[in-house]
């Protein structure tokens, strides 16, 4: 039995750990890898993935960083069937055609500026609009807490994960030349007392736990902090005459977020002459999938008060339209304005921080993870100057982070859970985290209960042992493809491209005044360019 990671792996986005056993290859999560230009660009290896010779799918979740690249895969061959729960293929149905949507975009405006600067066209459209369109028709519904054998000798059980409406951790029992195995797969886990969904399922015994390891450093602010800090950043930017901008997920925080509005407007701490807007035409889909499946959520915090939330929701503006969503950068006055994408690497926030960061009175709040790479990661880091579609900008607005909102658990929560089938000594793998993030939590992991931990890297290959013993069950490295960087090549080059300036510049004071100002001017851009990549080291 070998699997490989695909994503996911010492870092958050792109998951897809790809399973050889039982004369089966399938993956679990199919996940677009999002952050800088060198990540994102995993998403076009499709010959890694072999998705012709995938039989099958099992998708803990909707969010992009699990699903995003199905279409791709099926466009280039992947035929196999896509299991998921109910929830989740509502959403994910929404979420993958709202990315095609983006790619198209996205693809039309490089095409625009190849063909301004005289660049060929190039093929680096990842998927388009039908592409995922006919990748839905892959899916096939799996209930909660009911076995399914997807192919012979493999069983399948989706258990509550609370991570967003339909997430499930995925239990995986593998019988393979008479021996039988179970493999675990956590999924995104969400936290319990979560404001809109009950709490996770308990873990049942397990071979071998994949566990993610998003907060596996640190733990989340309490509900009540989180809200107050929320309240203060509206409370500030109203008494400036500024706005509240949120960079929200389109998916589960958008809602969360606007359950929080309402609790905040019930207390009276939201102005009655400040305006809301919900600007991202996905989450305003993806709200009515959660009105749909309202007998699954736990609204505790307002009792159940349906009406209520009702009676909150007409009090805000929902911008579908693009042209109502560019006239929010002309209002005048205070207003909260929640907008895709969190990570603020796509989509109307850009629009959104584009018009409002370099503004003294603005409120800034991320409640959600940033990954490495990603503009929000660059801006709760400190960032005092951000590009924004060809504009750099000075970061005056003031800048809040409230991981209170998480939809992930955090260090003590994702350790009681393992804590549940830690007698069994199950082997556990960590994923989906940052390494600094991992290597604390198998460090905790290991004091507090004596288990064995892999972290595996970006393309690396285990071998598990056919025997389900606890001893025989530490996994083997059997192939590490990570590519490594050739630091000291571009350092040389580097060296040998000042020299030739140098030489080159020995006699630029004998040519056109004009002439010089021009060469002067990109010689001090890439000085600051450089002094500010020293400053980021």
């Amino acid at each position: 039995m070998k699997i490989q990671f695909l994503g996911a792996a010492q870092t958050v986005t792109g998951s897809c750990h790809v399973i050889e056993a039982a004369g089966c290859r399938f993956a679990v999560d199919c996940g677009m890898h999002q952050g800088n230009k060198a990540i994102e660009e995993r998403n076009f290896d499709t010959e890694l993935y072999r998705p012709e010779s995938l039989d099958f799918i099992l998708l803990t979740h909707a969010h992009i960083d699990h699903s995003g690249l199905i279409p791709r895969m099926a466009a280039n061959g992947f035929k196999g069937t896509i299991y998921c729960t109910a929830p989740t293929f509502d959403l994910v149905s929404l979420m993958l055609e709202d990315s095609a949507y983006i790619q198209e975009m996205e693809y039309s405006w490089r095409e625009k500026q190849r063909s301004r600067t005289g660049k060929k066209k190039e093929n680096d459209l990842l998927y388009s609009v039908e592409d995922a369109q006919k990748s839905i028709q892959q899916f096939s519904v799996a209930e909660y807490d009911k076995t399914f054998e997807p192919a012979p000798n493999i069983k399948v059980t989706f258990k509550y994960a609370a991570h967003i409406l339909g997430a499930a951790f995925v239990i995986i029992d593998i019988t393979e030349n008479g021996e039988a195995k179970r493999l675990t797969f956590s999924g995104d886990l969400g936290r319990p007392e979560n404001m809109l969904l009950f709490d996770p399922a308990p873990l049942e015994k397990t071979d071998y736990l994949f566990l993610e390891s998003t907060y596996g450093n640190r733990d989340h602010k309490d509900e009540q902090n989180s809200l107050d800090e929320l309240a203060e950043a509206i409370e500030r930017s109203y008494k400036l005459g500024g706005k509240v901008i949120i960079p929200t997920f389109a998916v589960e925080r958008a809602q969360e977020i606007m359950y929080c509005l309402c609790i905040l407007d019930k207390q009276g701490k939201i102005p009655q002459n400040m305006p809301i807007y919900l600007d991202s035409p996905l989450a305003i889909k993806a709200t009515e999938v959660f009105i749909n499946y309202k007998d699954k959520l736990d609204f505790h915090e307002i009792s159940n008060n349906i009406g209520l939330l009702k009676e909150f929701s007409q009090k805000v503006h929902y911008t579908l339209k693009t042209e109502e969503s560019q006239q929010l950068n002309a209002l005048e006055g205070p207003a909260i304005i929640l907008s895709a994408s969190g990570m603020c690497n796509a989509g109307r926030i850009k629009h959104h921080l584009k018009h409002n960061i370099w503004r003294p009175e603005t409120s800034v709040v991320f409640v959600g993870f940033q990954s490495v790479g990603t503009l929000g990661r660059k801006i709760v880091e400190g960032a005092t100057t951000v590009n924004l579609m060809n504009n750099e900008l000075n970061v005056a607005a003031k800048i809040y982070t409230i991981n209170g909102f998480s939809a992930h658990a955090g260090q003590s929560q994702l350790l009681s859970w393992v804590g549940t089938i830690a007698a069994s000594k199950p082997h556990i793998v960590l994923i989906h985290g940052e390494k600094t993030a991992q290597e604390t939590l198998a460090k905790c992991i290991r004091e507090k209960y004596q288990l064995d931990i892999t972290i595996p890297e970006y393309l690396e290959e285990l071998e598990l042992t056919a025997k389900a013993n606890a001893e025989d069950t530490a996994p083997t490295v059997i192939k590490h493809a990570v590519p490594k960087l050739d630091w000291q090549f571009v350092l040389d080059d580097l060296d040998t491209r000042i020299k030739q300036m140098h030489t080159k510049l020995a006699n630029v004071q004998e040519r056109p005044w004009e002439d010089q100002t021009e060469i002067h001017e990109r010689l001090a851009k890439i000085n600051q360019d450089i002094y500010k990549l020293i400053a980021h080291l």
